[in-house]
């Protein structure tokens, strides 16, 4: 068909459009659609956030009657089940498509195929697969929860340039420049919920909140964005951080995790905070059933912003899914801590790494990586 020259074209749109969920979707995933007639595009639309219009139907409101005999280009398969909202699948039958093109299948067991299925039963033309690749990284925590179970894992950590995140006190505040924190602001916004360790919260009292003001966008996206604060998660196994700190003080849920079911703290029932006990080996909290409950709560994107201790043992767990790692051109010295603690002896227990990004932000540097085999 003459068309499918420009298939991939007007699908670039559409993730374009689907990017614009990035901080807005959780838990649903990042849609984009867009509607073609005689080459001309009559409709396009985004998810926008849970509970509202999905893609497909703020598109074909936007068309209208141009909609009858156009090509629909979708990031994700349509819907095809009763949720908060009709299926897409049936407003694209009822709009009179006559071809839809969709990036990828839609990886909820509920969907998974059906909603092609069920266009193609109503006559209308399906492909699938176009620029697969680039709509799969709009949702790979929607994608893994769906398969999984489990939220998509980021690491962040930052480091001088001699591979040093903290002086020997604990100081770390601040290794990187104001980009680069602007930069870790975006990437709590997009996430479900934010990991941190009790040692961090005590050194650096951080609140793991989106801060509009910070995020370097579009105030109306940035008020968006902040509305919708990440769940903050704080592993205390023993229950050390008291309820002064600025974690606990920042409006928004708080989710405690400590090692022992018998821990009980009366504090607790009087603020904003829930408290989990999920006891793992070694008196440790057990970090494999924390990812489990988060992925039970609809997280599809977990942040976790730690100390060298913590973020080792996720590492050494095989439960990081991405790096995301900023340096800074500065030198803290020898004595000052390392970026993980992994206590490696030999060559052959070295992990490797498959870098996807590296860019400059501002005067630091960020890398993105990905564990090398999963």
């Amino acid at each position: 068909m003459p068309e499918q020259r420009f298939d991939r074209g007007f699908m670039a749109r559409a993730i374009e459009l689907a990017a614009r969920g990035l901080y807005t979707t959780e838990p649903n995933p990042r849609v984009g659609c867009v509607l073609v007639r005689d080459g001309d595009i009559v409709g396009e639309g985004w998810h926008i956030r849970a509970g509202e219009g999905h893609a497909e139907v703020n598109a074909l409101a936007q068309a209208g009657n141009r909609a009858r005999g156009a090509t629909a280009y979708v990031t994700l398969e349509p819907c095809s089940h009763f949720g908060k909202t009709p299926p897409c699948a049936n407003a694209l039958i009822d709009a009179g498509v006559s071809r839809v093109v969709a990036a990828m299948q839609d990886p909820n067991p509920q969907v998974a195929g059906q909603g092609l299925a069920r266009l193609r039963a109503a006559g209308i033309e399906v492909d699938c697969g176009i620029l697969e690749a680039e709509a799969r990284e709009l949702n790979p925590g929607f994608i893994k929860r769906m398969q999984q179970g489990l939220p998509w894992v980021r690491l962040k950590l930052a480091m001088s340039m001699d591979g040093r995140t903290a002086m020997a006190s604990g100081e770390s505040q601040w290794i990187t420049g104001p980009q680069a924190r602007a930069d870790v602001q975006r990437w709590r916004a997009r996430s479900g919920a934010v990991i941190t360790g009790a040692d961090s919260v005590l050194l650096d009292d951080s609140a793991l909140t989106v801060r509009p003001a910070e995020l370097g966008l579009e105030p109306s996206l940035a008020e968006a964005a902040a509305a919708r604060q990440p769940l903050r998660v704080l592993i205390d196994g023993r229950l050390r951080v008291p309820l002064h700190q600025r974690l606990f003080r920042e409006a928004g849920p708080v989710l405690v995790v400590c090692a022992d079911p018998q821990q009980q703290r009366a504090q607790y029932l009087q603020s904003n905070v829930e408290l989990l006990a999920l006891p793992g080996e070694a008196g440790r909290v057990d970090l494999a059933a924390l990812l489990q409950e988060l992925g039970r709560r609809g997280c599809n994107e977990v942040l976790v912003e730690s100390g060298a201790a913590l973020a080792g043992a996720f590492w050494r767990a095989g439960l990081v899914d991405e790096l995301i790692l900023y340096m800074a051109p500065r030198l803290l010295g020898s004595r000052a801590r390392p970026l993980l603690e992994l206590p490696f002896d030999q060559m052959a227990e070295a992990l490797d790494l498959d870098v996807t990004d590296m860019r400059a932000v501002g005067r630091d540097w960020r890398i993105t990586a990905r564990p090398a085999q999963r």
